[in-house]
């Protein structure tokens, strides 16, 4: 594999996502900067990244650690929670950041707007990333499993270069929302209904088949009217292949009392659907049911 140049890679959002991503660019001698609060940031910078997986070992890696941008680089990649987005954007000042490629790795399809909108020199391209990643603690990654790939749109194509040398599995896609909704079709009905039940996919498939099945079946069509290629078929096909114990970040996130991304996937769903005049009644159903509870 031909060597790749070195990058100045910005990590916004070191967590599981993140702090994965971090980890095996930095050790492939790109130089990367964790953005995050003083403690993390503080934690990073004395002490680098330590990464647990199945798949890529037991790795530390050397980087840096502030709480805002504060010298040009060539790569920004976005990994925190879509909850957190914006005020996480204020660590990442427009004028500094300038034309560098931004790649967001965020749950929902709307961010994107977001982005191009407060960064209007820069390049913003697409980017879905499958794993299962948590940050126990700062500076710590633990990745369960073996998934580990990422998306990117038309323009990423330095990135990609970079990530394939860490052994992650890499595509380059053509289609932004292909590539975007591909993701939610699959992402949507999982986080929906997991959440909903307060358990893992095995006792929704068990339970509640009808009510997933409907809701694969209404994402699926909202993304199609998107422009996007989208087969149910094949999606439930994917969940009914998943681990019975397989636990989405949403029902995670709600089980320990924490914000959810419901709005980014749920909420960017019927506002779609709306947009389209896509009648989606059981994910409606699922939303508004998880509004309620707050």
């Amino acid at each position: 594999m031909a060597a790749v140049d070195p990058l100045r890679i910005a990590v916004l959002g070191p967590g599981g996502v993140g702090g994965l991503l971090a980890v095996l660019l930095a050790r492939r001698g790109h130089a990367v900067t964790c953005l995050a609060r003083a403690a993390t940031a503080a934690h990073v910078d004395a002490h680098g990244l330590r990464l647990t997986s199945a798949r890529f070992g037991e790795l530390t890696a050397a980087a840096r650690g502030a709480e805002r941008l504060a010298g040009p680089v060539d790569v920004l990649l976005v990994t925190p929670k879509a909850t957190h987005l914006e005020q996480a954007l204020d660590r990442v000042p427009a004028d500094v950041l300038g034309g560098a490629l931004v790649v967001p790795f965020l749950n929902g399809v709307e961010h994107l707007a977001v982005l191009r909108e407060r960064y209007p020199a820069a390049r913003v391209v697409a980017g879905a990333i499958r794993v299962a990643a948590s940050r126990p603690s700062p500076g710590v990654v633990r990745h369960d499993g073996t998934l580990a790939a990422v998306e990117l749109g038309p323009g990423a194509e330095v990135l990609a270069d970079a990530l394939r040398p860490t052994g992650i599995d890499v595509a380059v896609r053509d289609d932004e929302t292909a590539l975007l909704w591909g993701k939610l079709a699959f992402l949507a009905p999982l986080a929906l209904t997991t959440t909903a039940l307060g358990t893992p996919i095995g006792p929704v498939r068990e339970q509640q088949a009808d009510r997933l099945r409907a809701v694969v079946a209404e994402v699926a069509a909202v993304a199609r009217a998107e422009g996007a290629p989208a087969d149910p078929g094949a999606t439930l096909a994917a969940l009914d292949g998943l681990p019975a114990g397989m636990r989405s970040s949403m029902e995670r996130d709600a089980a320990e009392g924490n914000p959810t991304e419901l709005e980014a996937i749920g909420g960017a769903v019927l506002r779609a659907a709306e947009r389209h005049g896509v009648d989606a009644p059981v994910t409606r159903s699922l939303v508004a049911e998880l509004r309620s509870r707050g």
